[in-house]
């Protein structure tokens, strides 16, 4: 006899979603007022940046993978909420842009940029379970983020005798978790039947963190944690 198939929209059914992708922060032109990497751009360069114009370092360097996991839960057809964690990490080289060392050496730093995104989303979806299903979606992310700078620095407050500024070295450290919005579309298409299926998804995110700024080491209060998100996944039914 027939097996029927079964019918996920009578069900309040859950899934599993595992993907990665790419992280692609936003612009210098883009970043927030009092943003820090916006700040040391204006006095830094990154030298392994080969991107036509130099306000798309900032963007370019911090372009990174990521991972993430996420617990859904279906009602009906067309609704789906989300929970999930994610993580992406990213550093890049920097120097002074119009000084160097005593010996004509460059002066340089490392700045890191750590996020654990923790996310809740609900997703209004088309079509039906099994089929290809177009969505769209939004949702609030809290953002635990670390973000290093680590090298050699000028102190521009002192002179020294010869008319020159001291250089240090120090590792300046900020941490925190911050607020954040998100706004997300994408498809689903089953494969070989209605349990497992792959998955594309965008995602714009919205956050700021702090710094600290002068008082820990930093020439800016802020850190934009904005930028999108480009996905590949898989999900399975249960």
């Amino acid at each position: 006899y027939e097996i029927p198939k079964r019918d996920w929209s009578s069900d309040v059914c859950s899934s599993d979603l595992i993907n990665g992708g790419v992280f692609m922060p936003r612009g210098y032109d883009g970043r927030v007022s009092g943003d820090v990497l916006a700040e040391d751009f204006n006095s830094l360069e990154f030298p392994a940046c080969t991107a036509p114009s130099r306000s798309s370092c900032i963007g370019k360097e911090f372009t990174t993978g990521e991972i993430n996991g996420e617990w859904l839960v279906a009602f009906g057809d067309h609704i789906e909420l989300g929970a999930g964690v994610g993580f992406y990490t990213k550093g890049a080289p920097t120097v002074y842009a119009d000084y160097t060392n005593p010996d004509n050496s460059e002066i340089q730093q490392h700045l890191d940029l750590r996020v654990v995104p923790i996310t809740g989303i609900v997703r209004f979806l088309g079509g039906r379970p099994g089929t290809f299903q177009p969505y769209f979606g939004v949702g609030v992310a809290a953002l635990n983020y670390r973000y290093t700078e680590a090298g050699s620095f000028i102190d521009f407050t002192k002179r020294l005798p010869n008319g020159s500024y001291p250089i240090f070295n120090d590792r300046f450290v900020a941490t925190g978790t911050a607020p954040g919005g998100l706004f997300l579309a994408g498809f689903r298409a089953p494969v070989m039947g209605d349990i497992w299926g792959i998955t594309m998804e965008w995602r714009y995110q919205a956050g700021v963190g702090k710094t600290g700024g002068l008082p820990n080491g930093f020439l800016a209060d802020k850190i934009d944690l904005g930028g999108n998100h480009l996905n590949f996944g898989v999900i399975v039914r249960f």
